[in-house]
């Protein structure tokens, strides 16, 4: 039998978030594979390799979101997803929609860590029993 844990863990969850935000922004890259090919200058070797490429990266950036500067990663990939706009600029506004979630992430992340420090969270806080 196991003992149960005697505080949740916020942060397990919160990797869970991350991770969960970054499968779901390498789909969405992926969708826009056949927008290129139909739009603009078409799929070429360059485009078809960006695209990919930052489908993959994404892909591996959810199995590092254990890391104490995944956070800071993630908005690192979103930079370079914002210059995907000089390929096409419907991944360039990928790019900026997901750098807004990513924004809200961090500052989720720091609202959450802020309560932490206080003993605020409410598995922080004393049973009333």
């Amino acid at each position: 039998m196991s003992v149960p844990n005697s505080a949740p863990d916020p942060w397990r969850s919160f990797r869970g978030v991350m991770a969960g935000t970054l499968i779901l922004e390498a789909i969405v890259v992926l969708l826009a594979l056949p927008v290129v090919g139909a739009v603009g200058g078409g799929l070429t070797p360059v485009s078809t390799s960006y695209v990919i490429g930052a489908a993959v990266l994404l892909v591996l950036m959810a199995g590092v979101q254990g890391r104490s500067w995944a956070i800071w990663a993630n908005l690192a990939v979103q930079l370079l997803l914002v210059g995907g706009w000089v390929i096409y600029p419907g991944l360039g506004f990928i790019g900026v929609l997901f750098l807004v979630v990513w924004l809200l992430i961090a500052y989720l992340r720091a609202e959450v860590l802020r309560r932490q420090r206080r003993g605020l969270l409410p598995g922080q806080q004393a049973d009333p029993e």
